[in-house]
């Protein structure tokens, strides 16, 4: 049964995981590497995944020596990431748009995961949270795609074949969203689904950080922290206090 939510119903599924198993780990420890050399965090810093999936990211924090927690909406993405659990790598189930109870160093959101909803008041929620649940000196970090190059460069139509499943991938840009709708079959059933993510470019978001009250320090266009351009940059990545 499909909830109001896209992506409650689609991260909880496996097929979410097959798509993007060819997610690219050198790439993702690149930048976490980088990101925390140049912030200077300490080794006792506490970090935040949100969200984290699987895990990836936050496994590889805590492996570089910080206390790191990963927070997903999605209980199987949880599960699946429990299993990496030691004494300053925790995983929990949590809503964005929920407070925290702790305060972190630095709170990272990365790989797109924001600008999931129809009013900006939730997300601008979500960054108030975040706001509120970091330290005195702590570091937001956003990571997101670079809405004006995927603008110029829409592949409108894809074809992706992973694990004999065949998925027919077709991209949008509709009413402030950036829209992939995702068809397959599998497990002798038809599946669609549709990520939806806004149109977040770098003056947009600014305006929404700054409402909650935060202030971008710095701004990347890619993971080896290169200067944002919104012309050719991959990433728009903020650090933001």
């Amino acid at each position: 049964m499909k909830t109001t939510d896209w992506f409650t119903d689609w991260f909880n599924t496996k097929y979410y995981h097959i798509l993007y198993k060819e997610r690219n780990d050198f790439e993702a420890q690149l930048f976490m590497k980088n990101i925390t050399e140049f912030l200077g965090l300490k080794k006792t810093s506490h970090i935040l995944d949100l969200p984290c999936g699987k895990g990836r990211h936050s496994v590889f924090l805590n492996s570089l020596g910080y206390n790191v927690t990963g927070a997903d909406l999605s209980k199987n993405s949880i599960n699946a990431a429990k299993k990496f659990e030691n004494d300053t790598l925790k995983f929990e189930v949590h809503d964005m748009r929920a407070t925290f109870n702790n305060k972190y160093n630095a709170v990272f959101n990365l790989f797109t995961s924001f600008g999931y909803f129809e009013d900006d008041k939730e997300d601008i929620l979500i960054l108030q949270n975040i706001k509120n649940g970091l330290t005195k000196d702590g570091f937001f970090v956003f990571d997101f795609l670079n809405a004006v190059l995927v603008k110029e460069n829409l592949v409108e139509e894809e074809v992706k074949v992973v694990d004999n499943i065949t998925f027919n991938i077709k991209r949008e840009i509709t009413n402030g969203f950036i829209l992939k709708h995702i068809s397959f079959f599998a497990d002798d059933e038809e599946h669609s689904y549709t990520e939806r993510v806004k149109y977040l470019d770098l003056e947009k978001m600014t305006l929404f950080l700054e409402e909650v009250g935060f202030k971008i320090e710095h701004t990347f266009g890619d993971y080896h922290l290169n200067t944002f351009n919104p012309k050719n940059s991959n990433r728009l990545i903020i650090v933001a206090k």
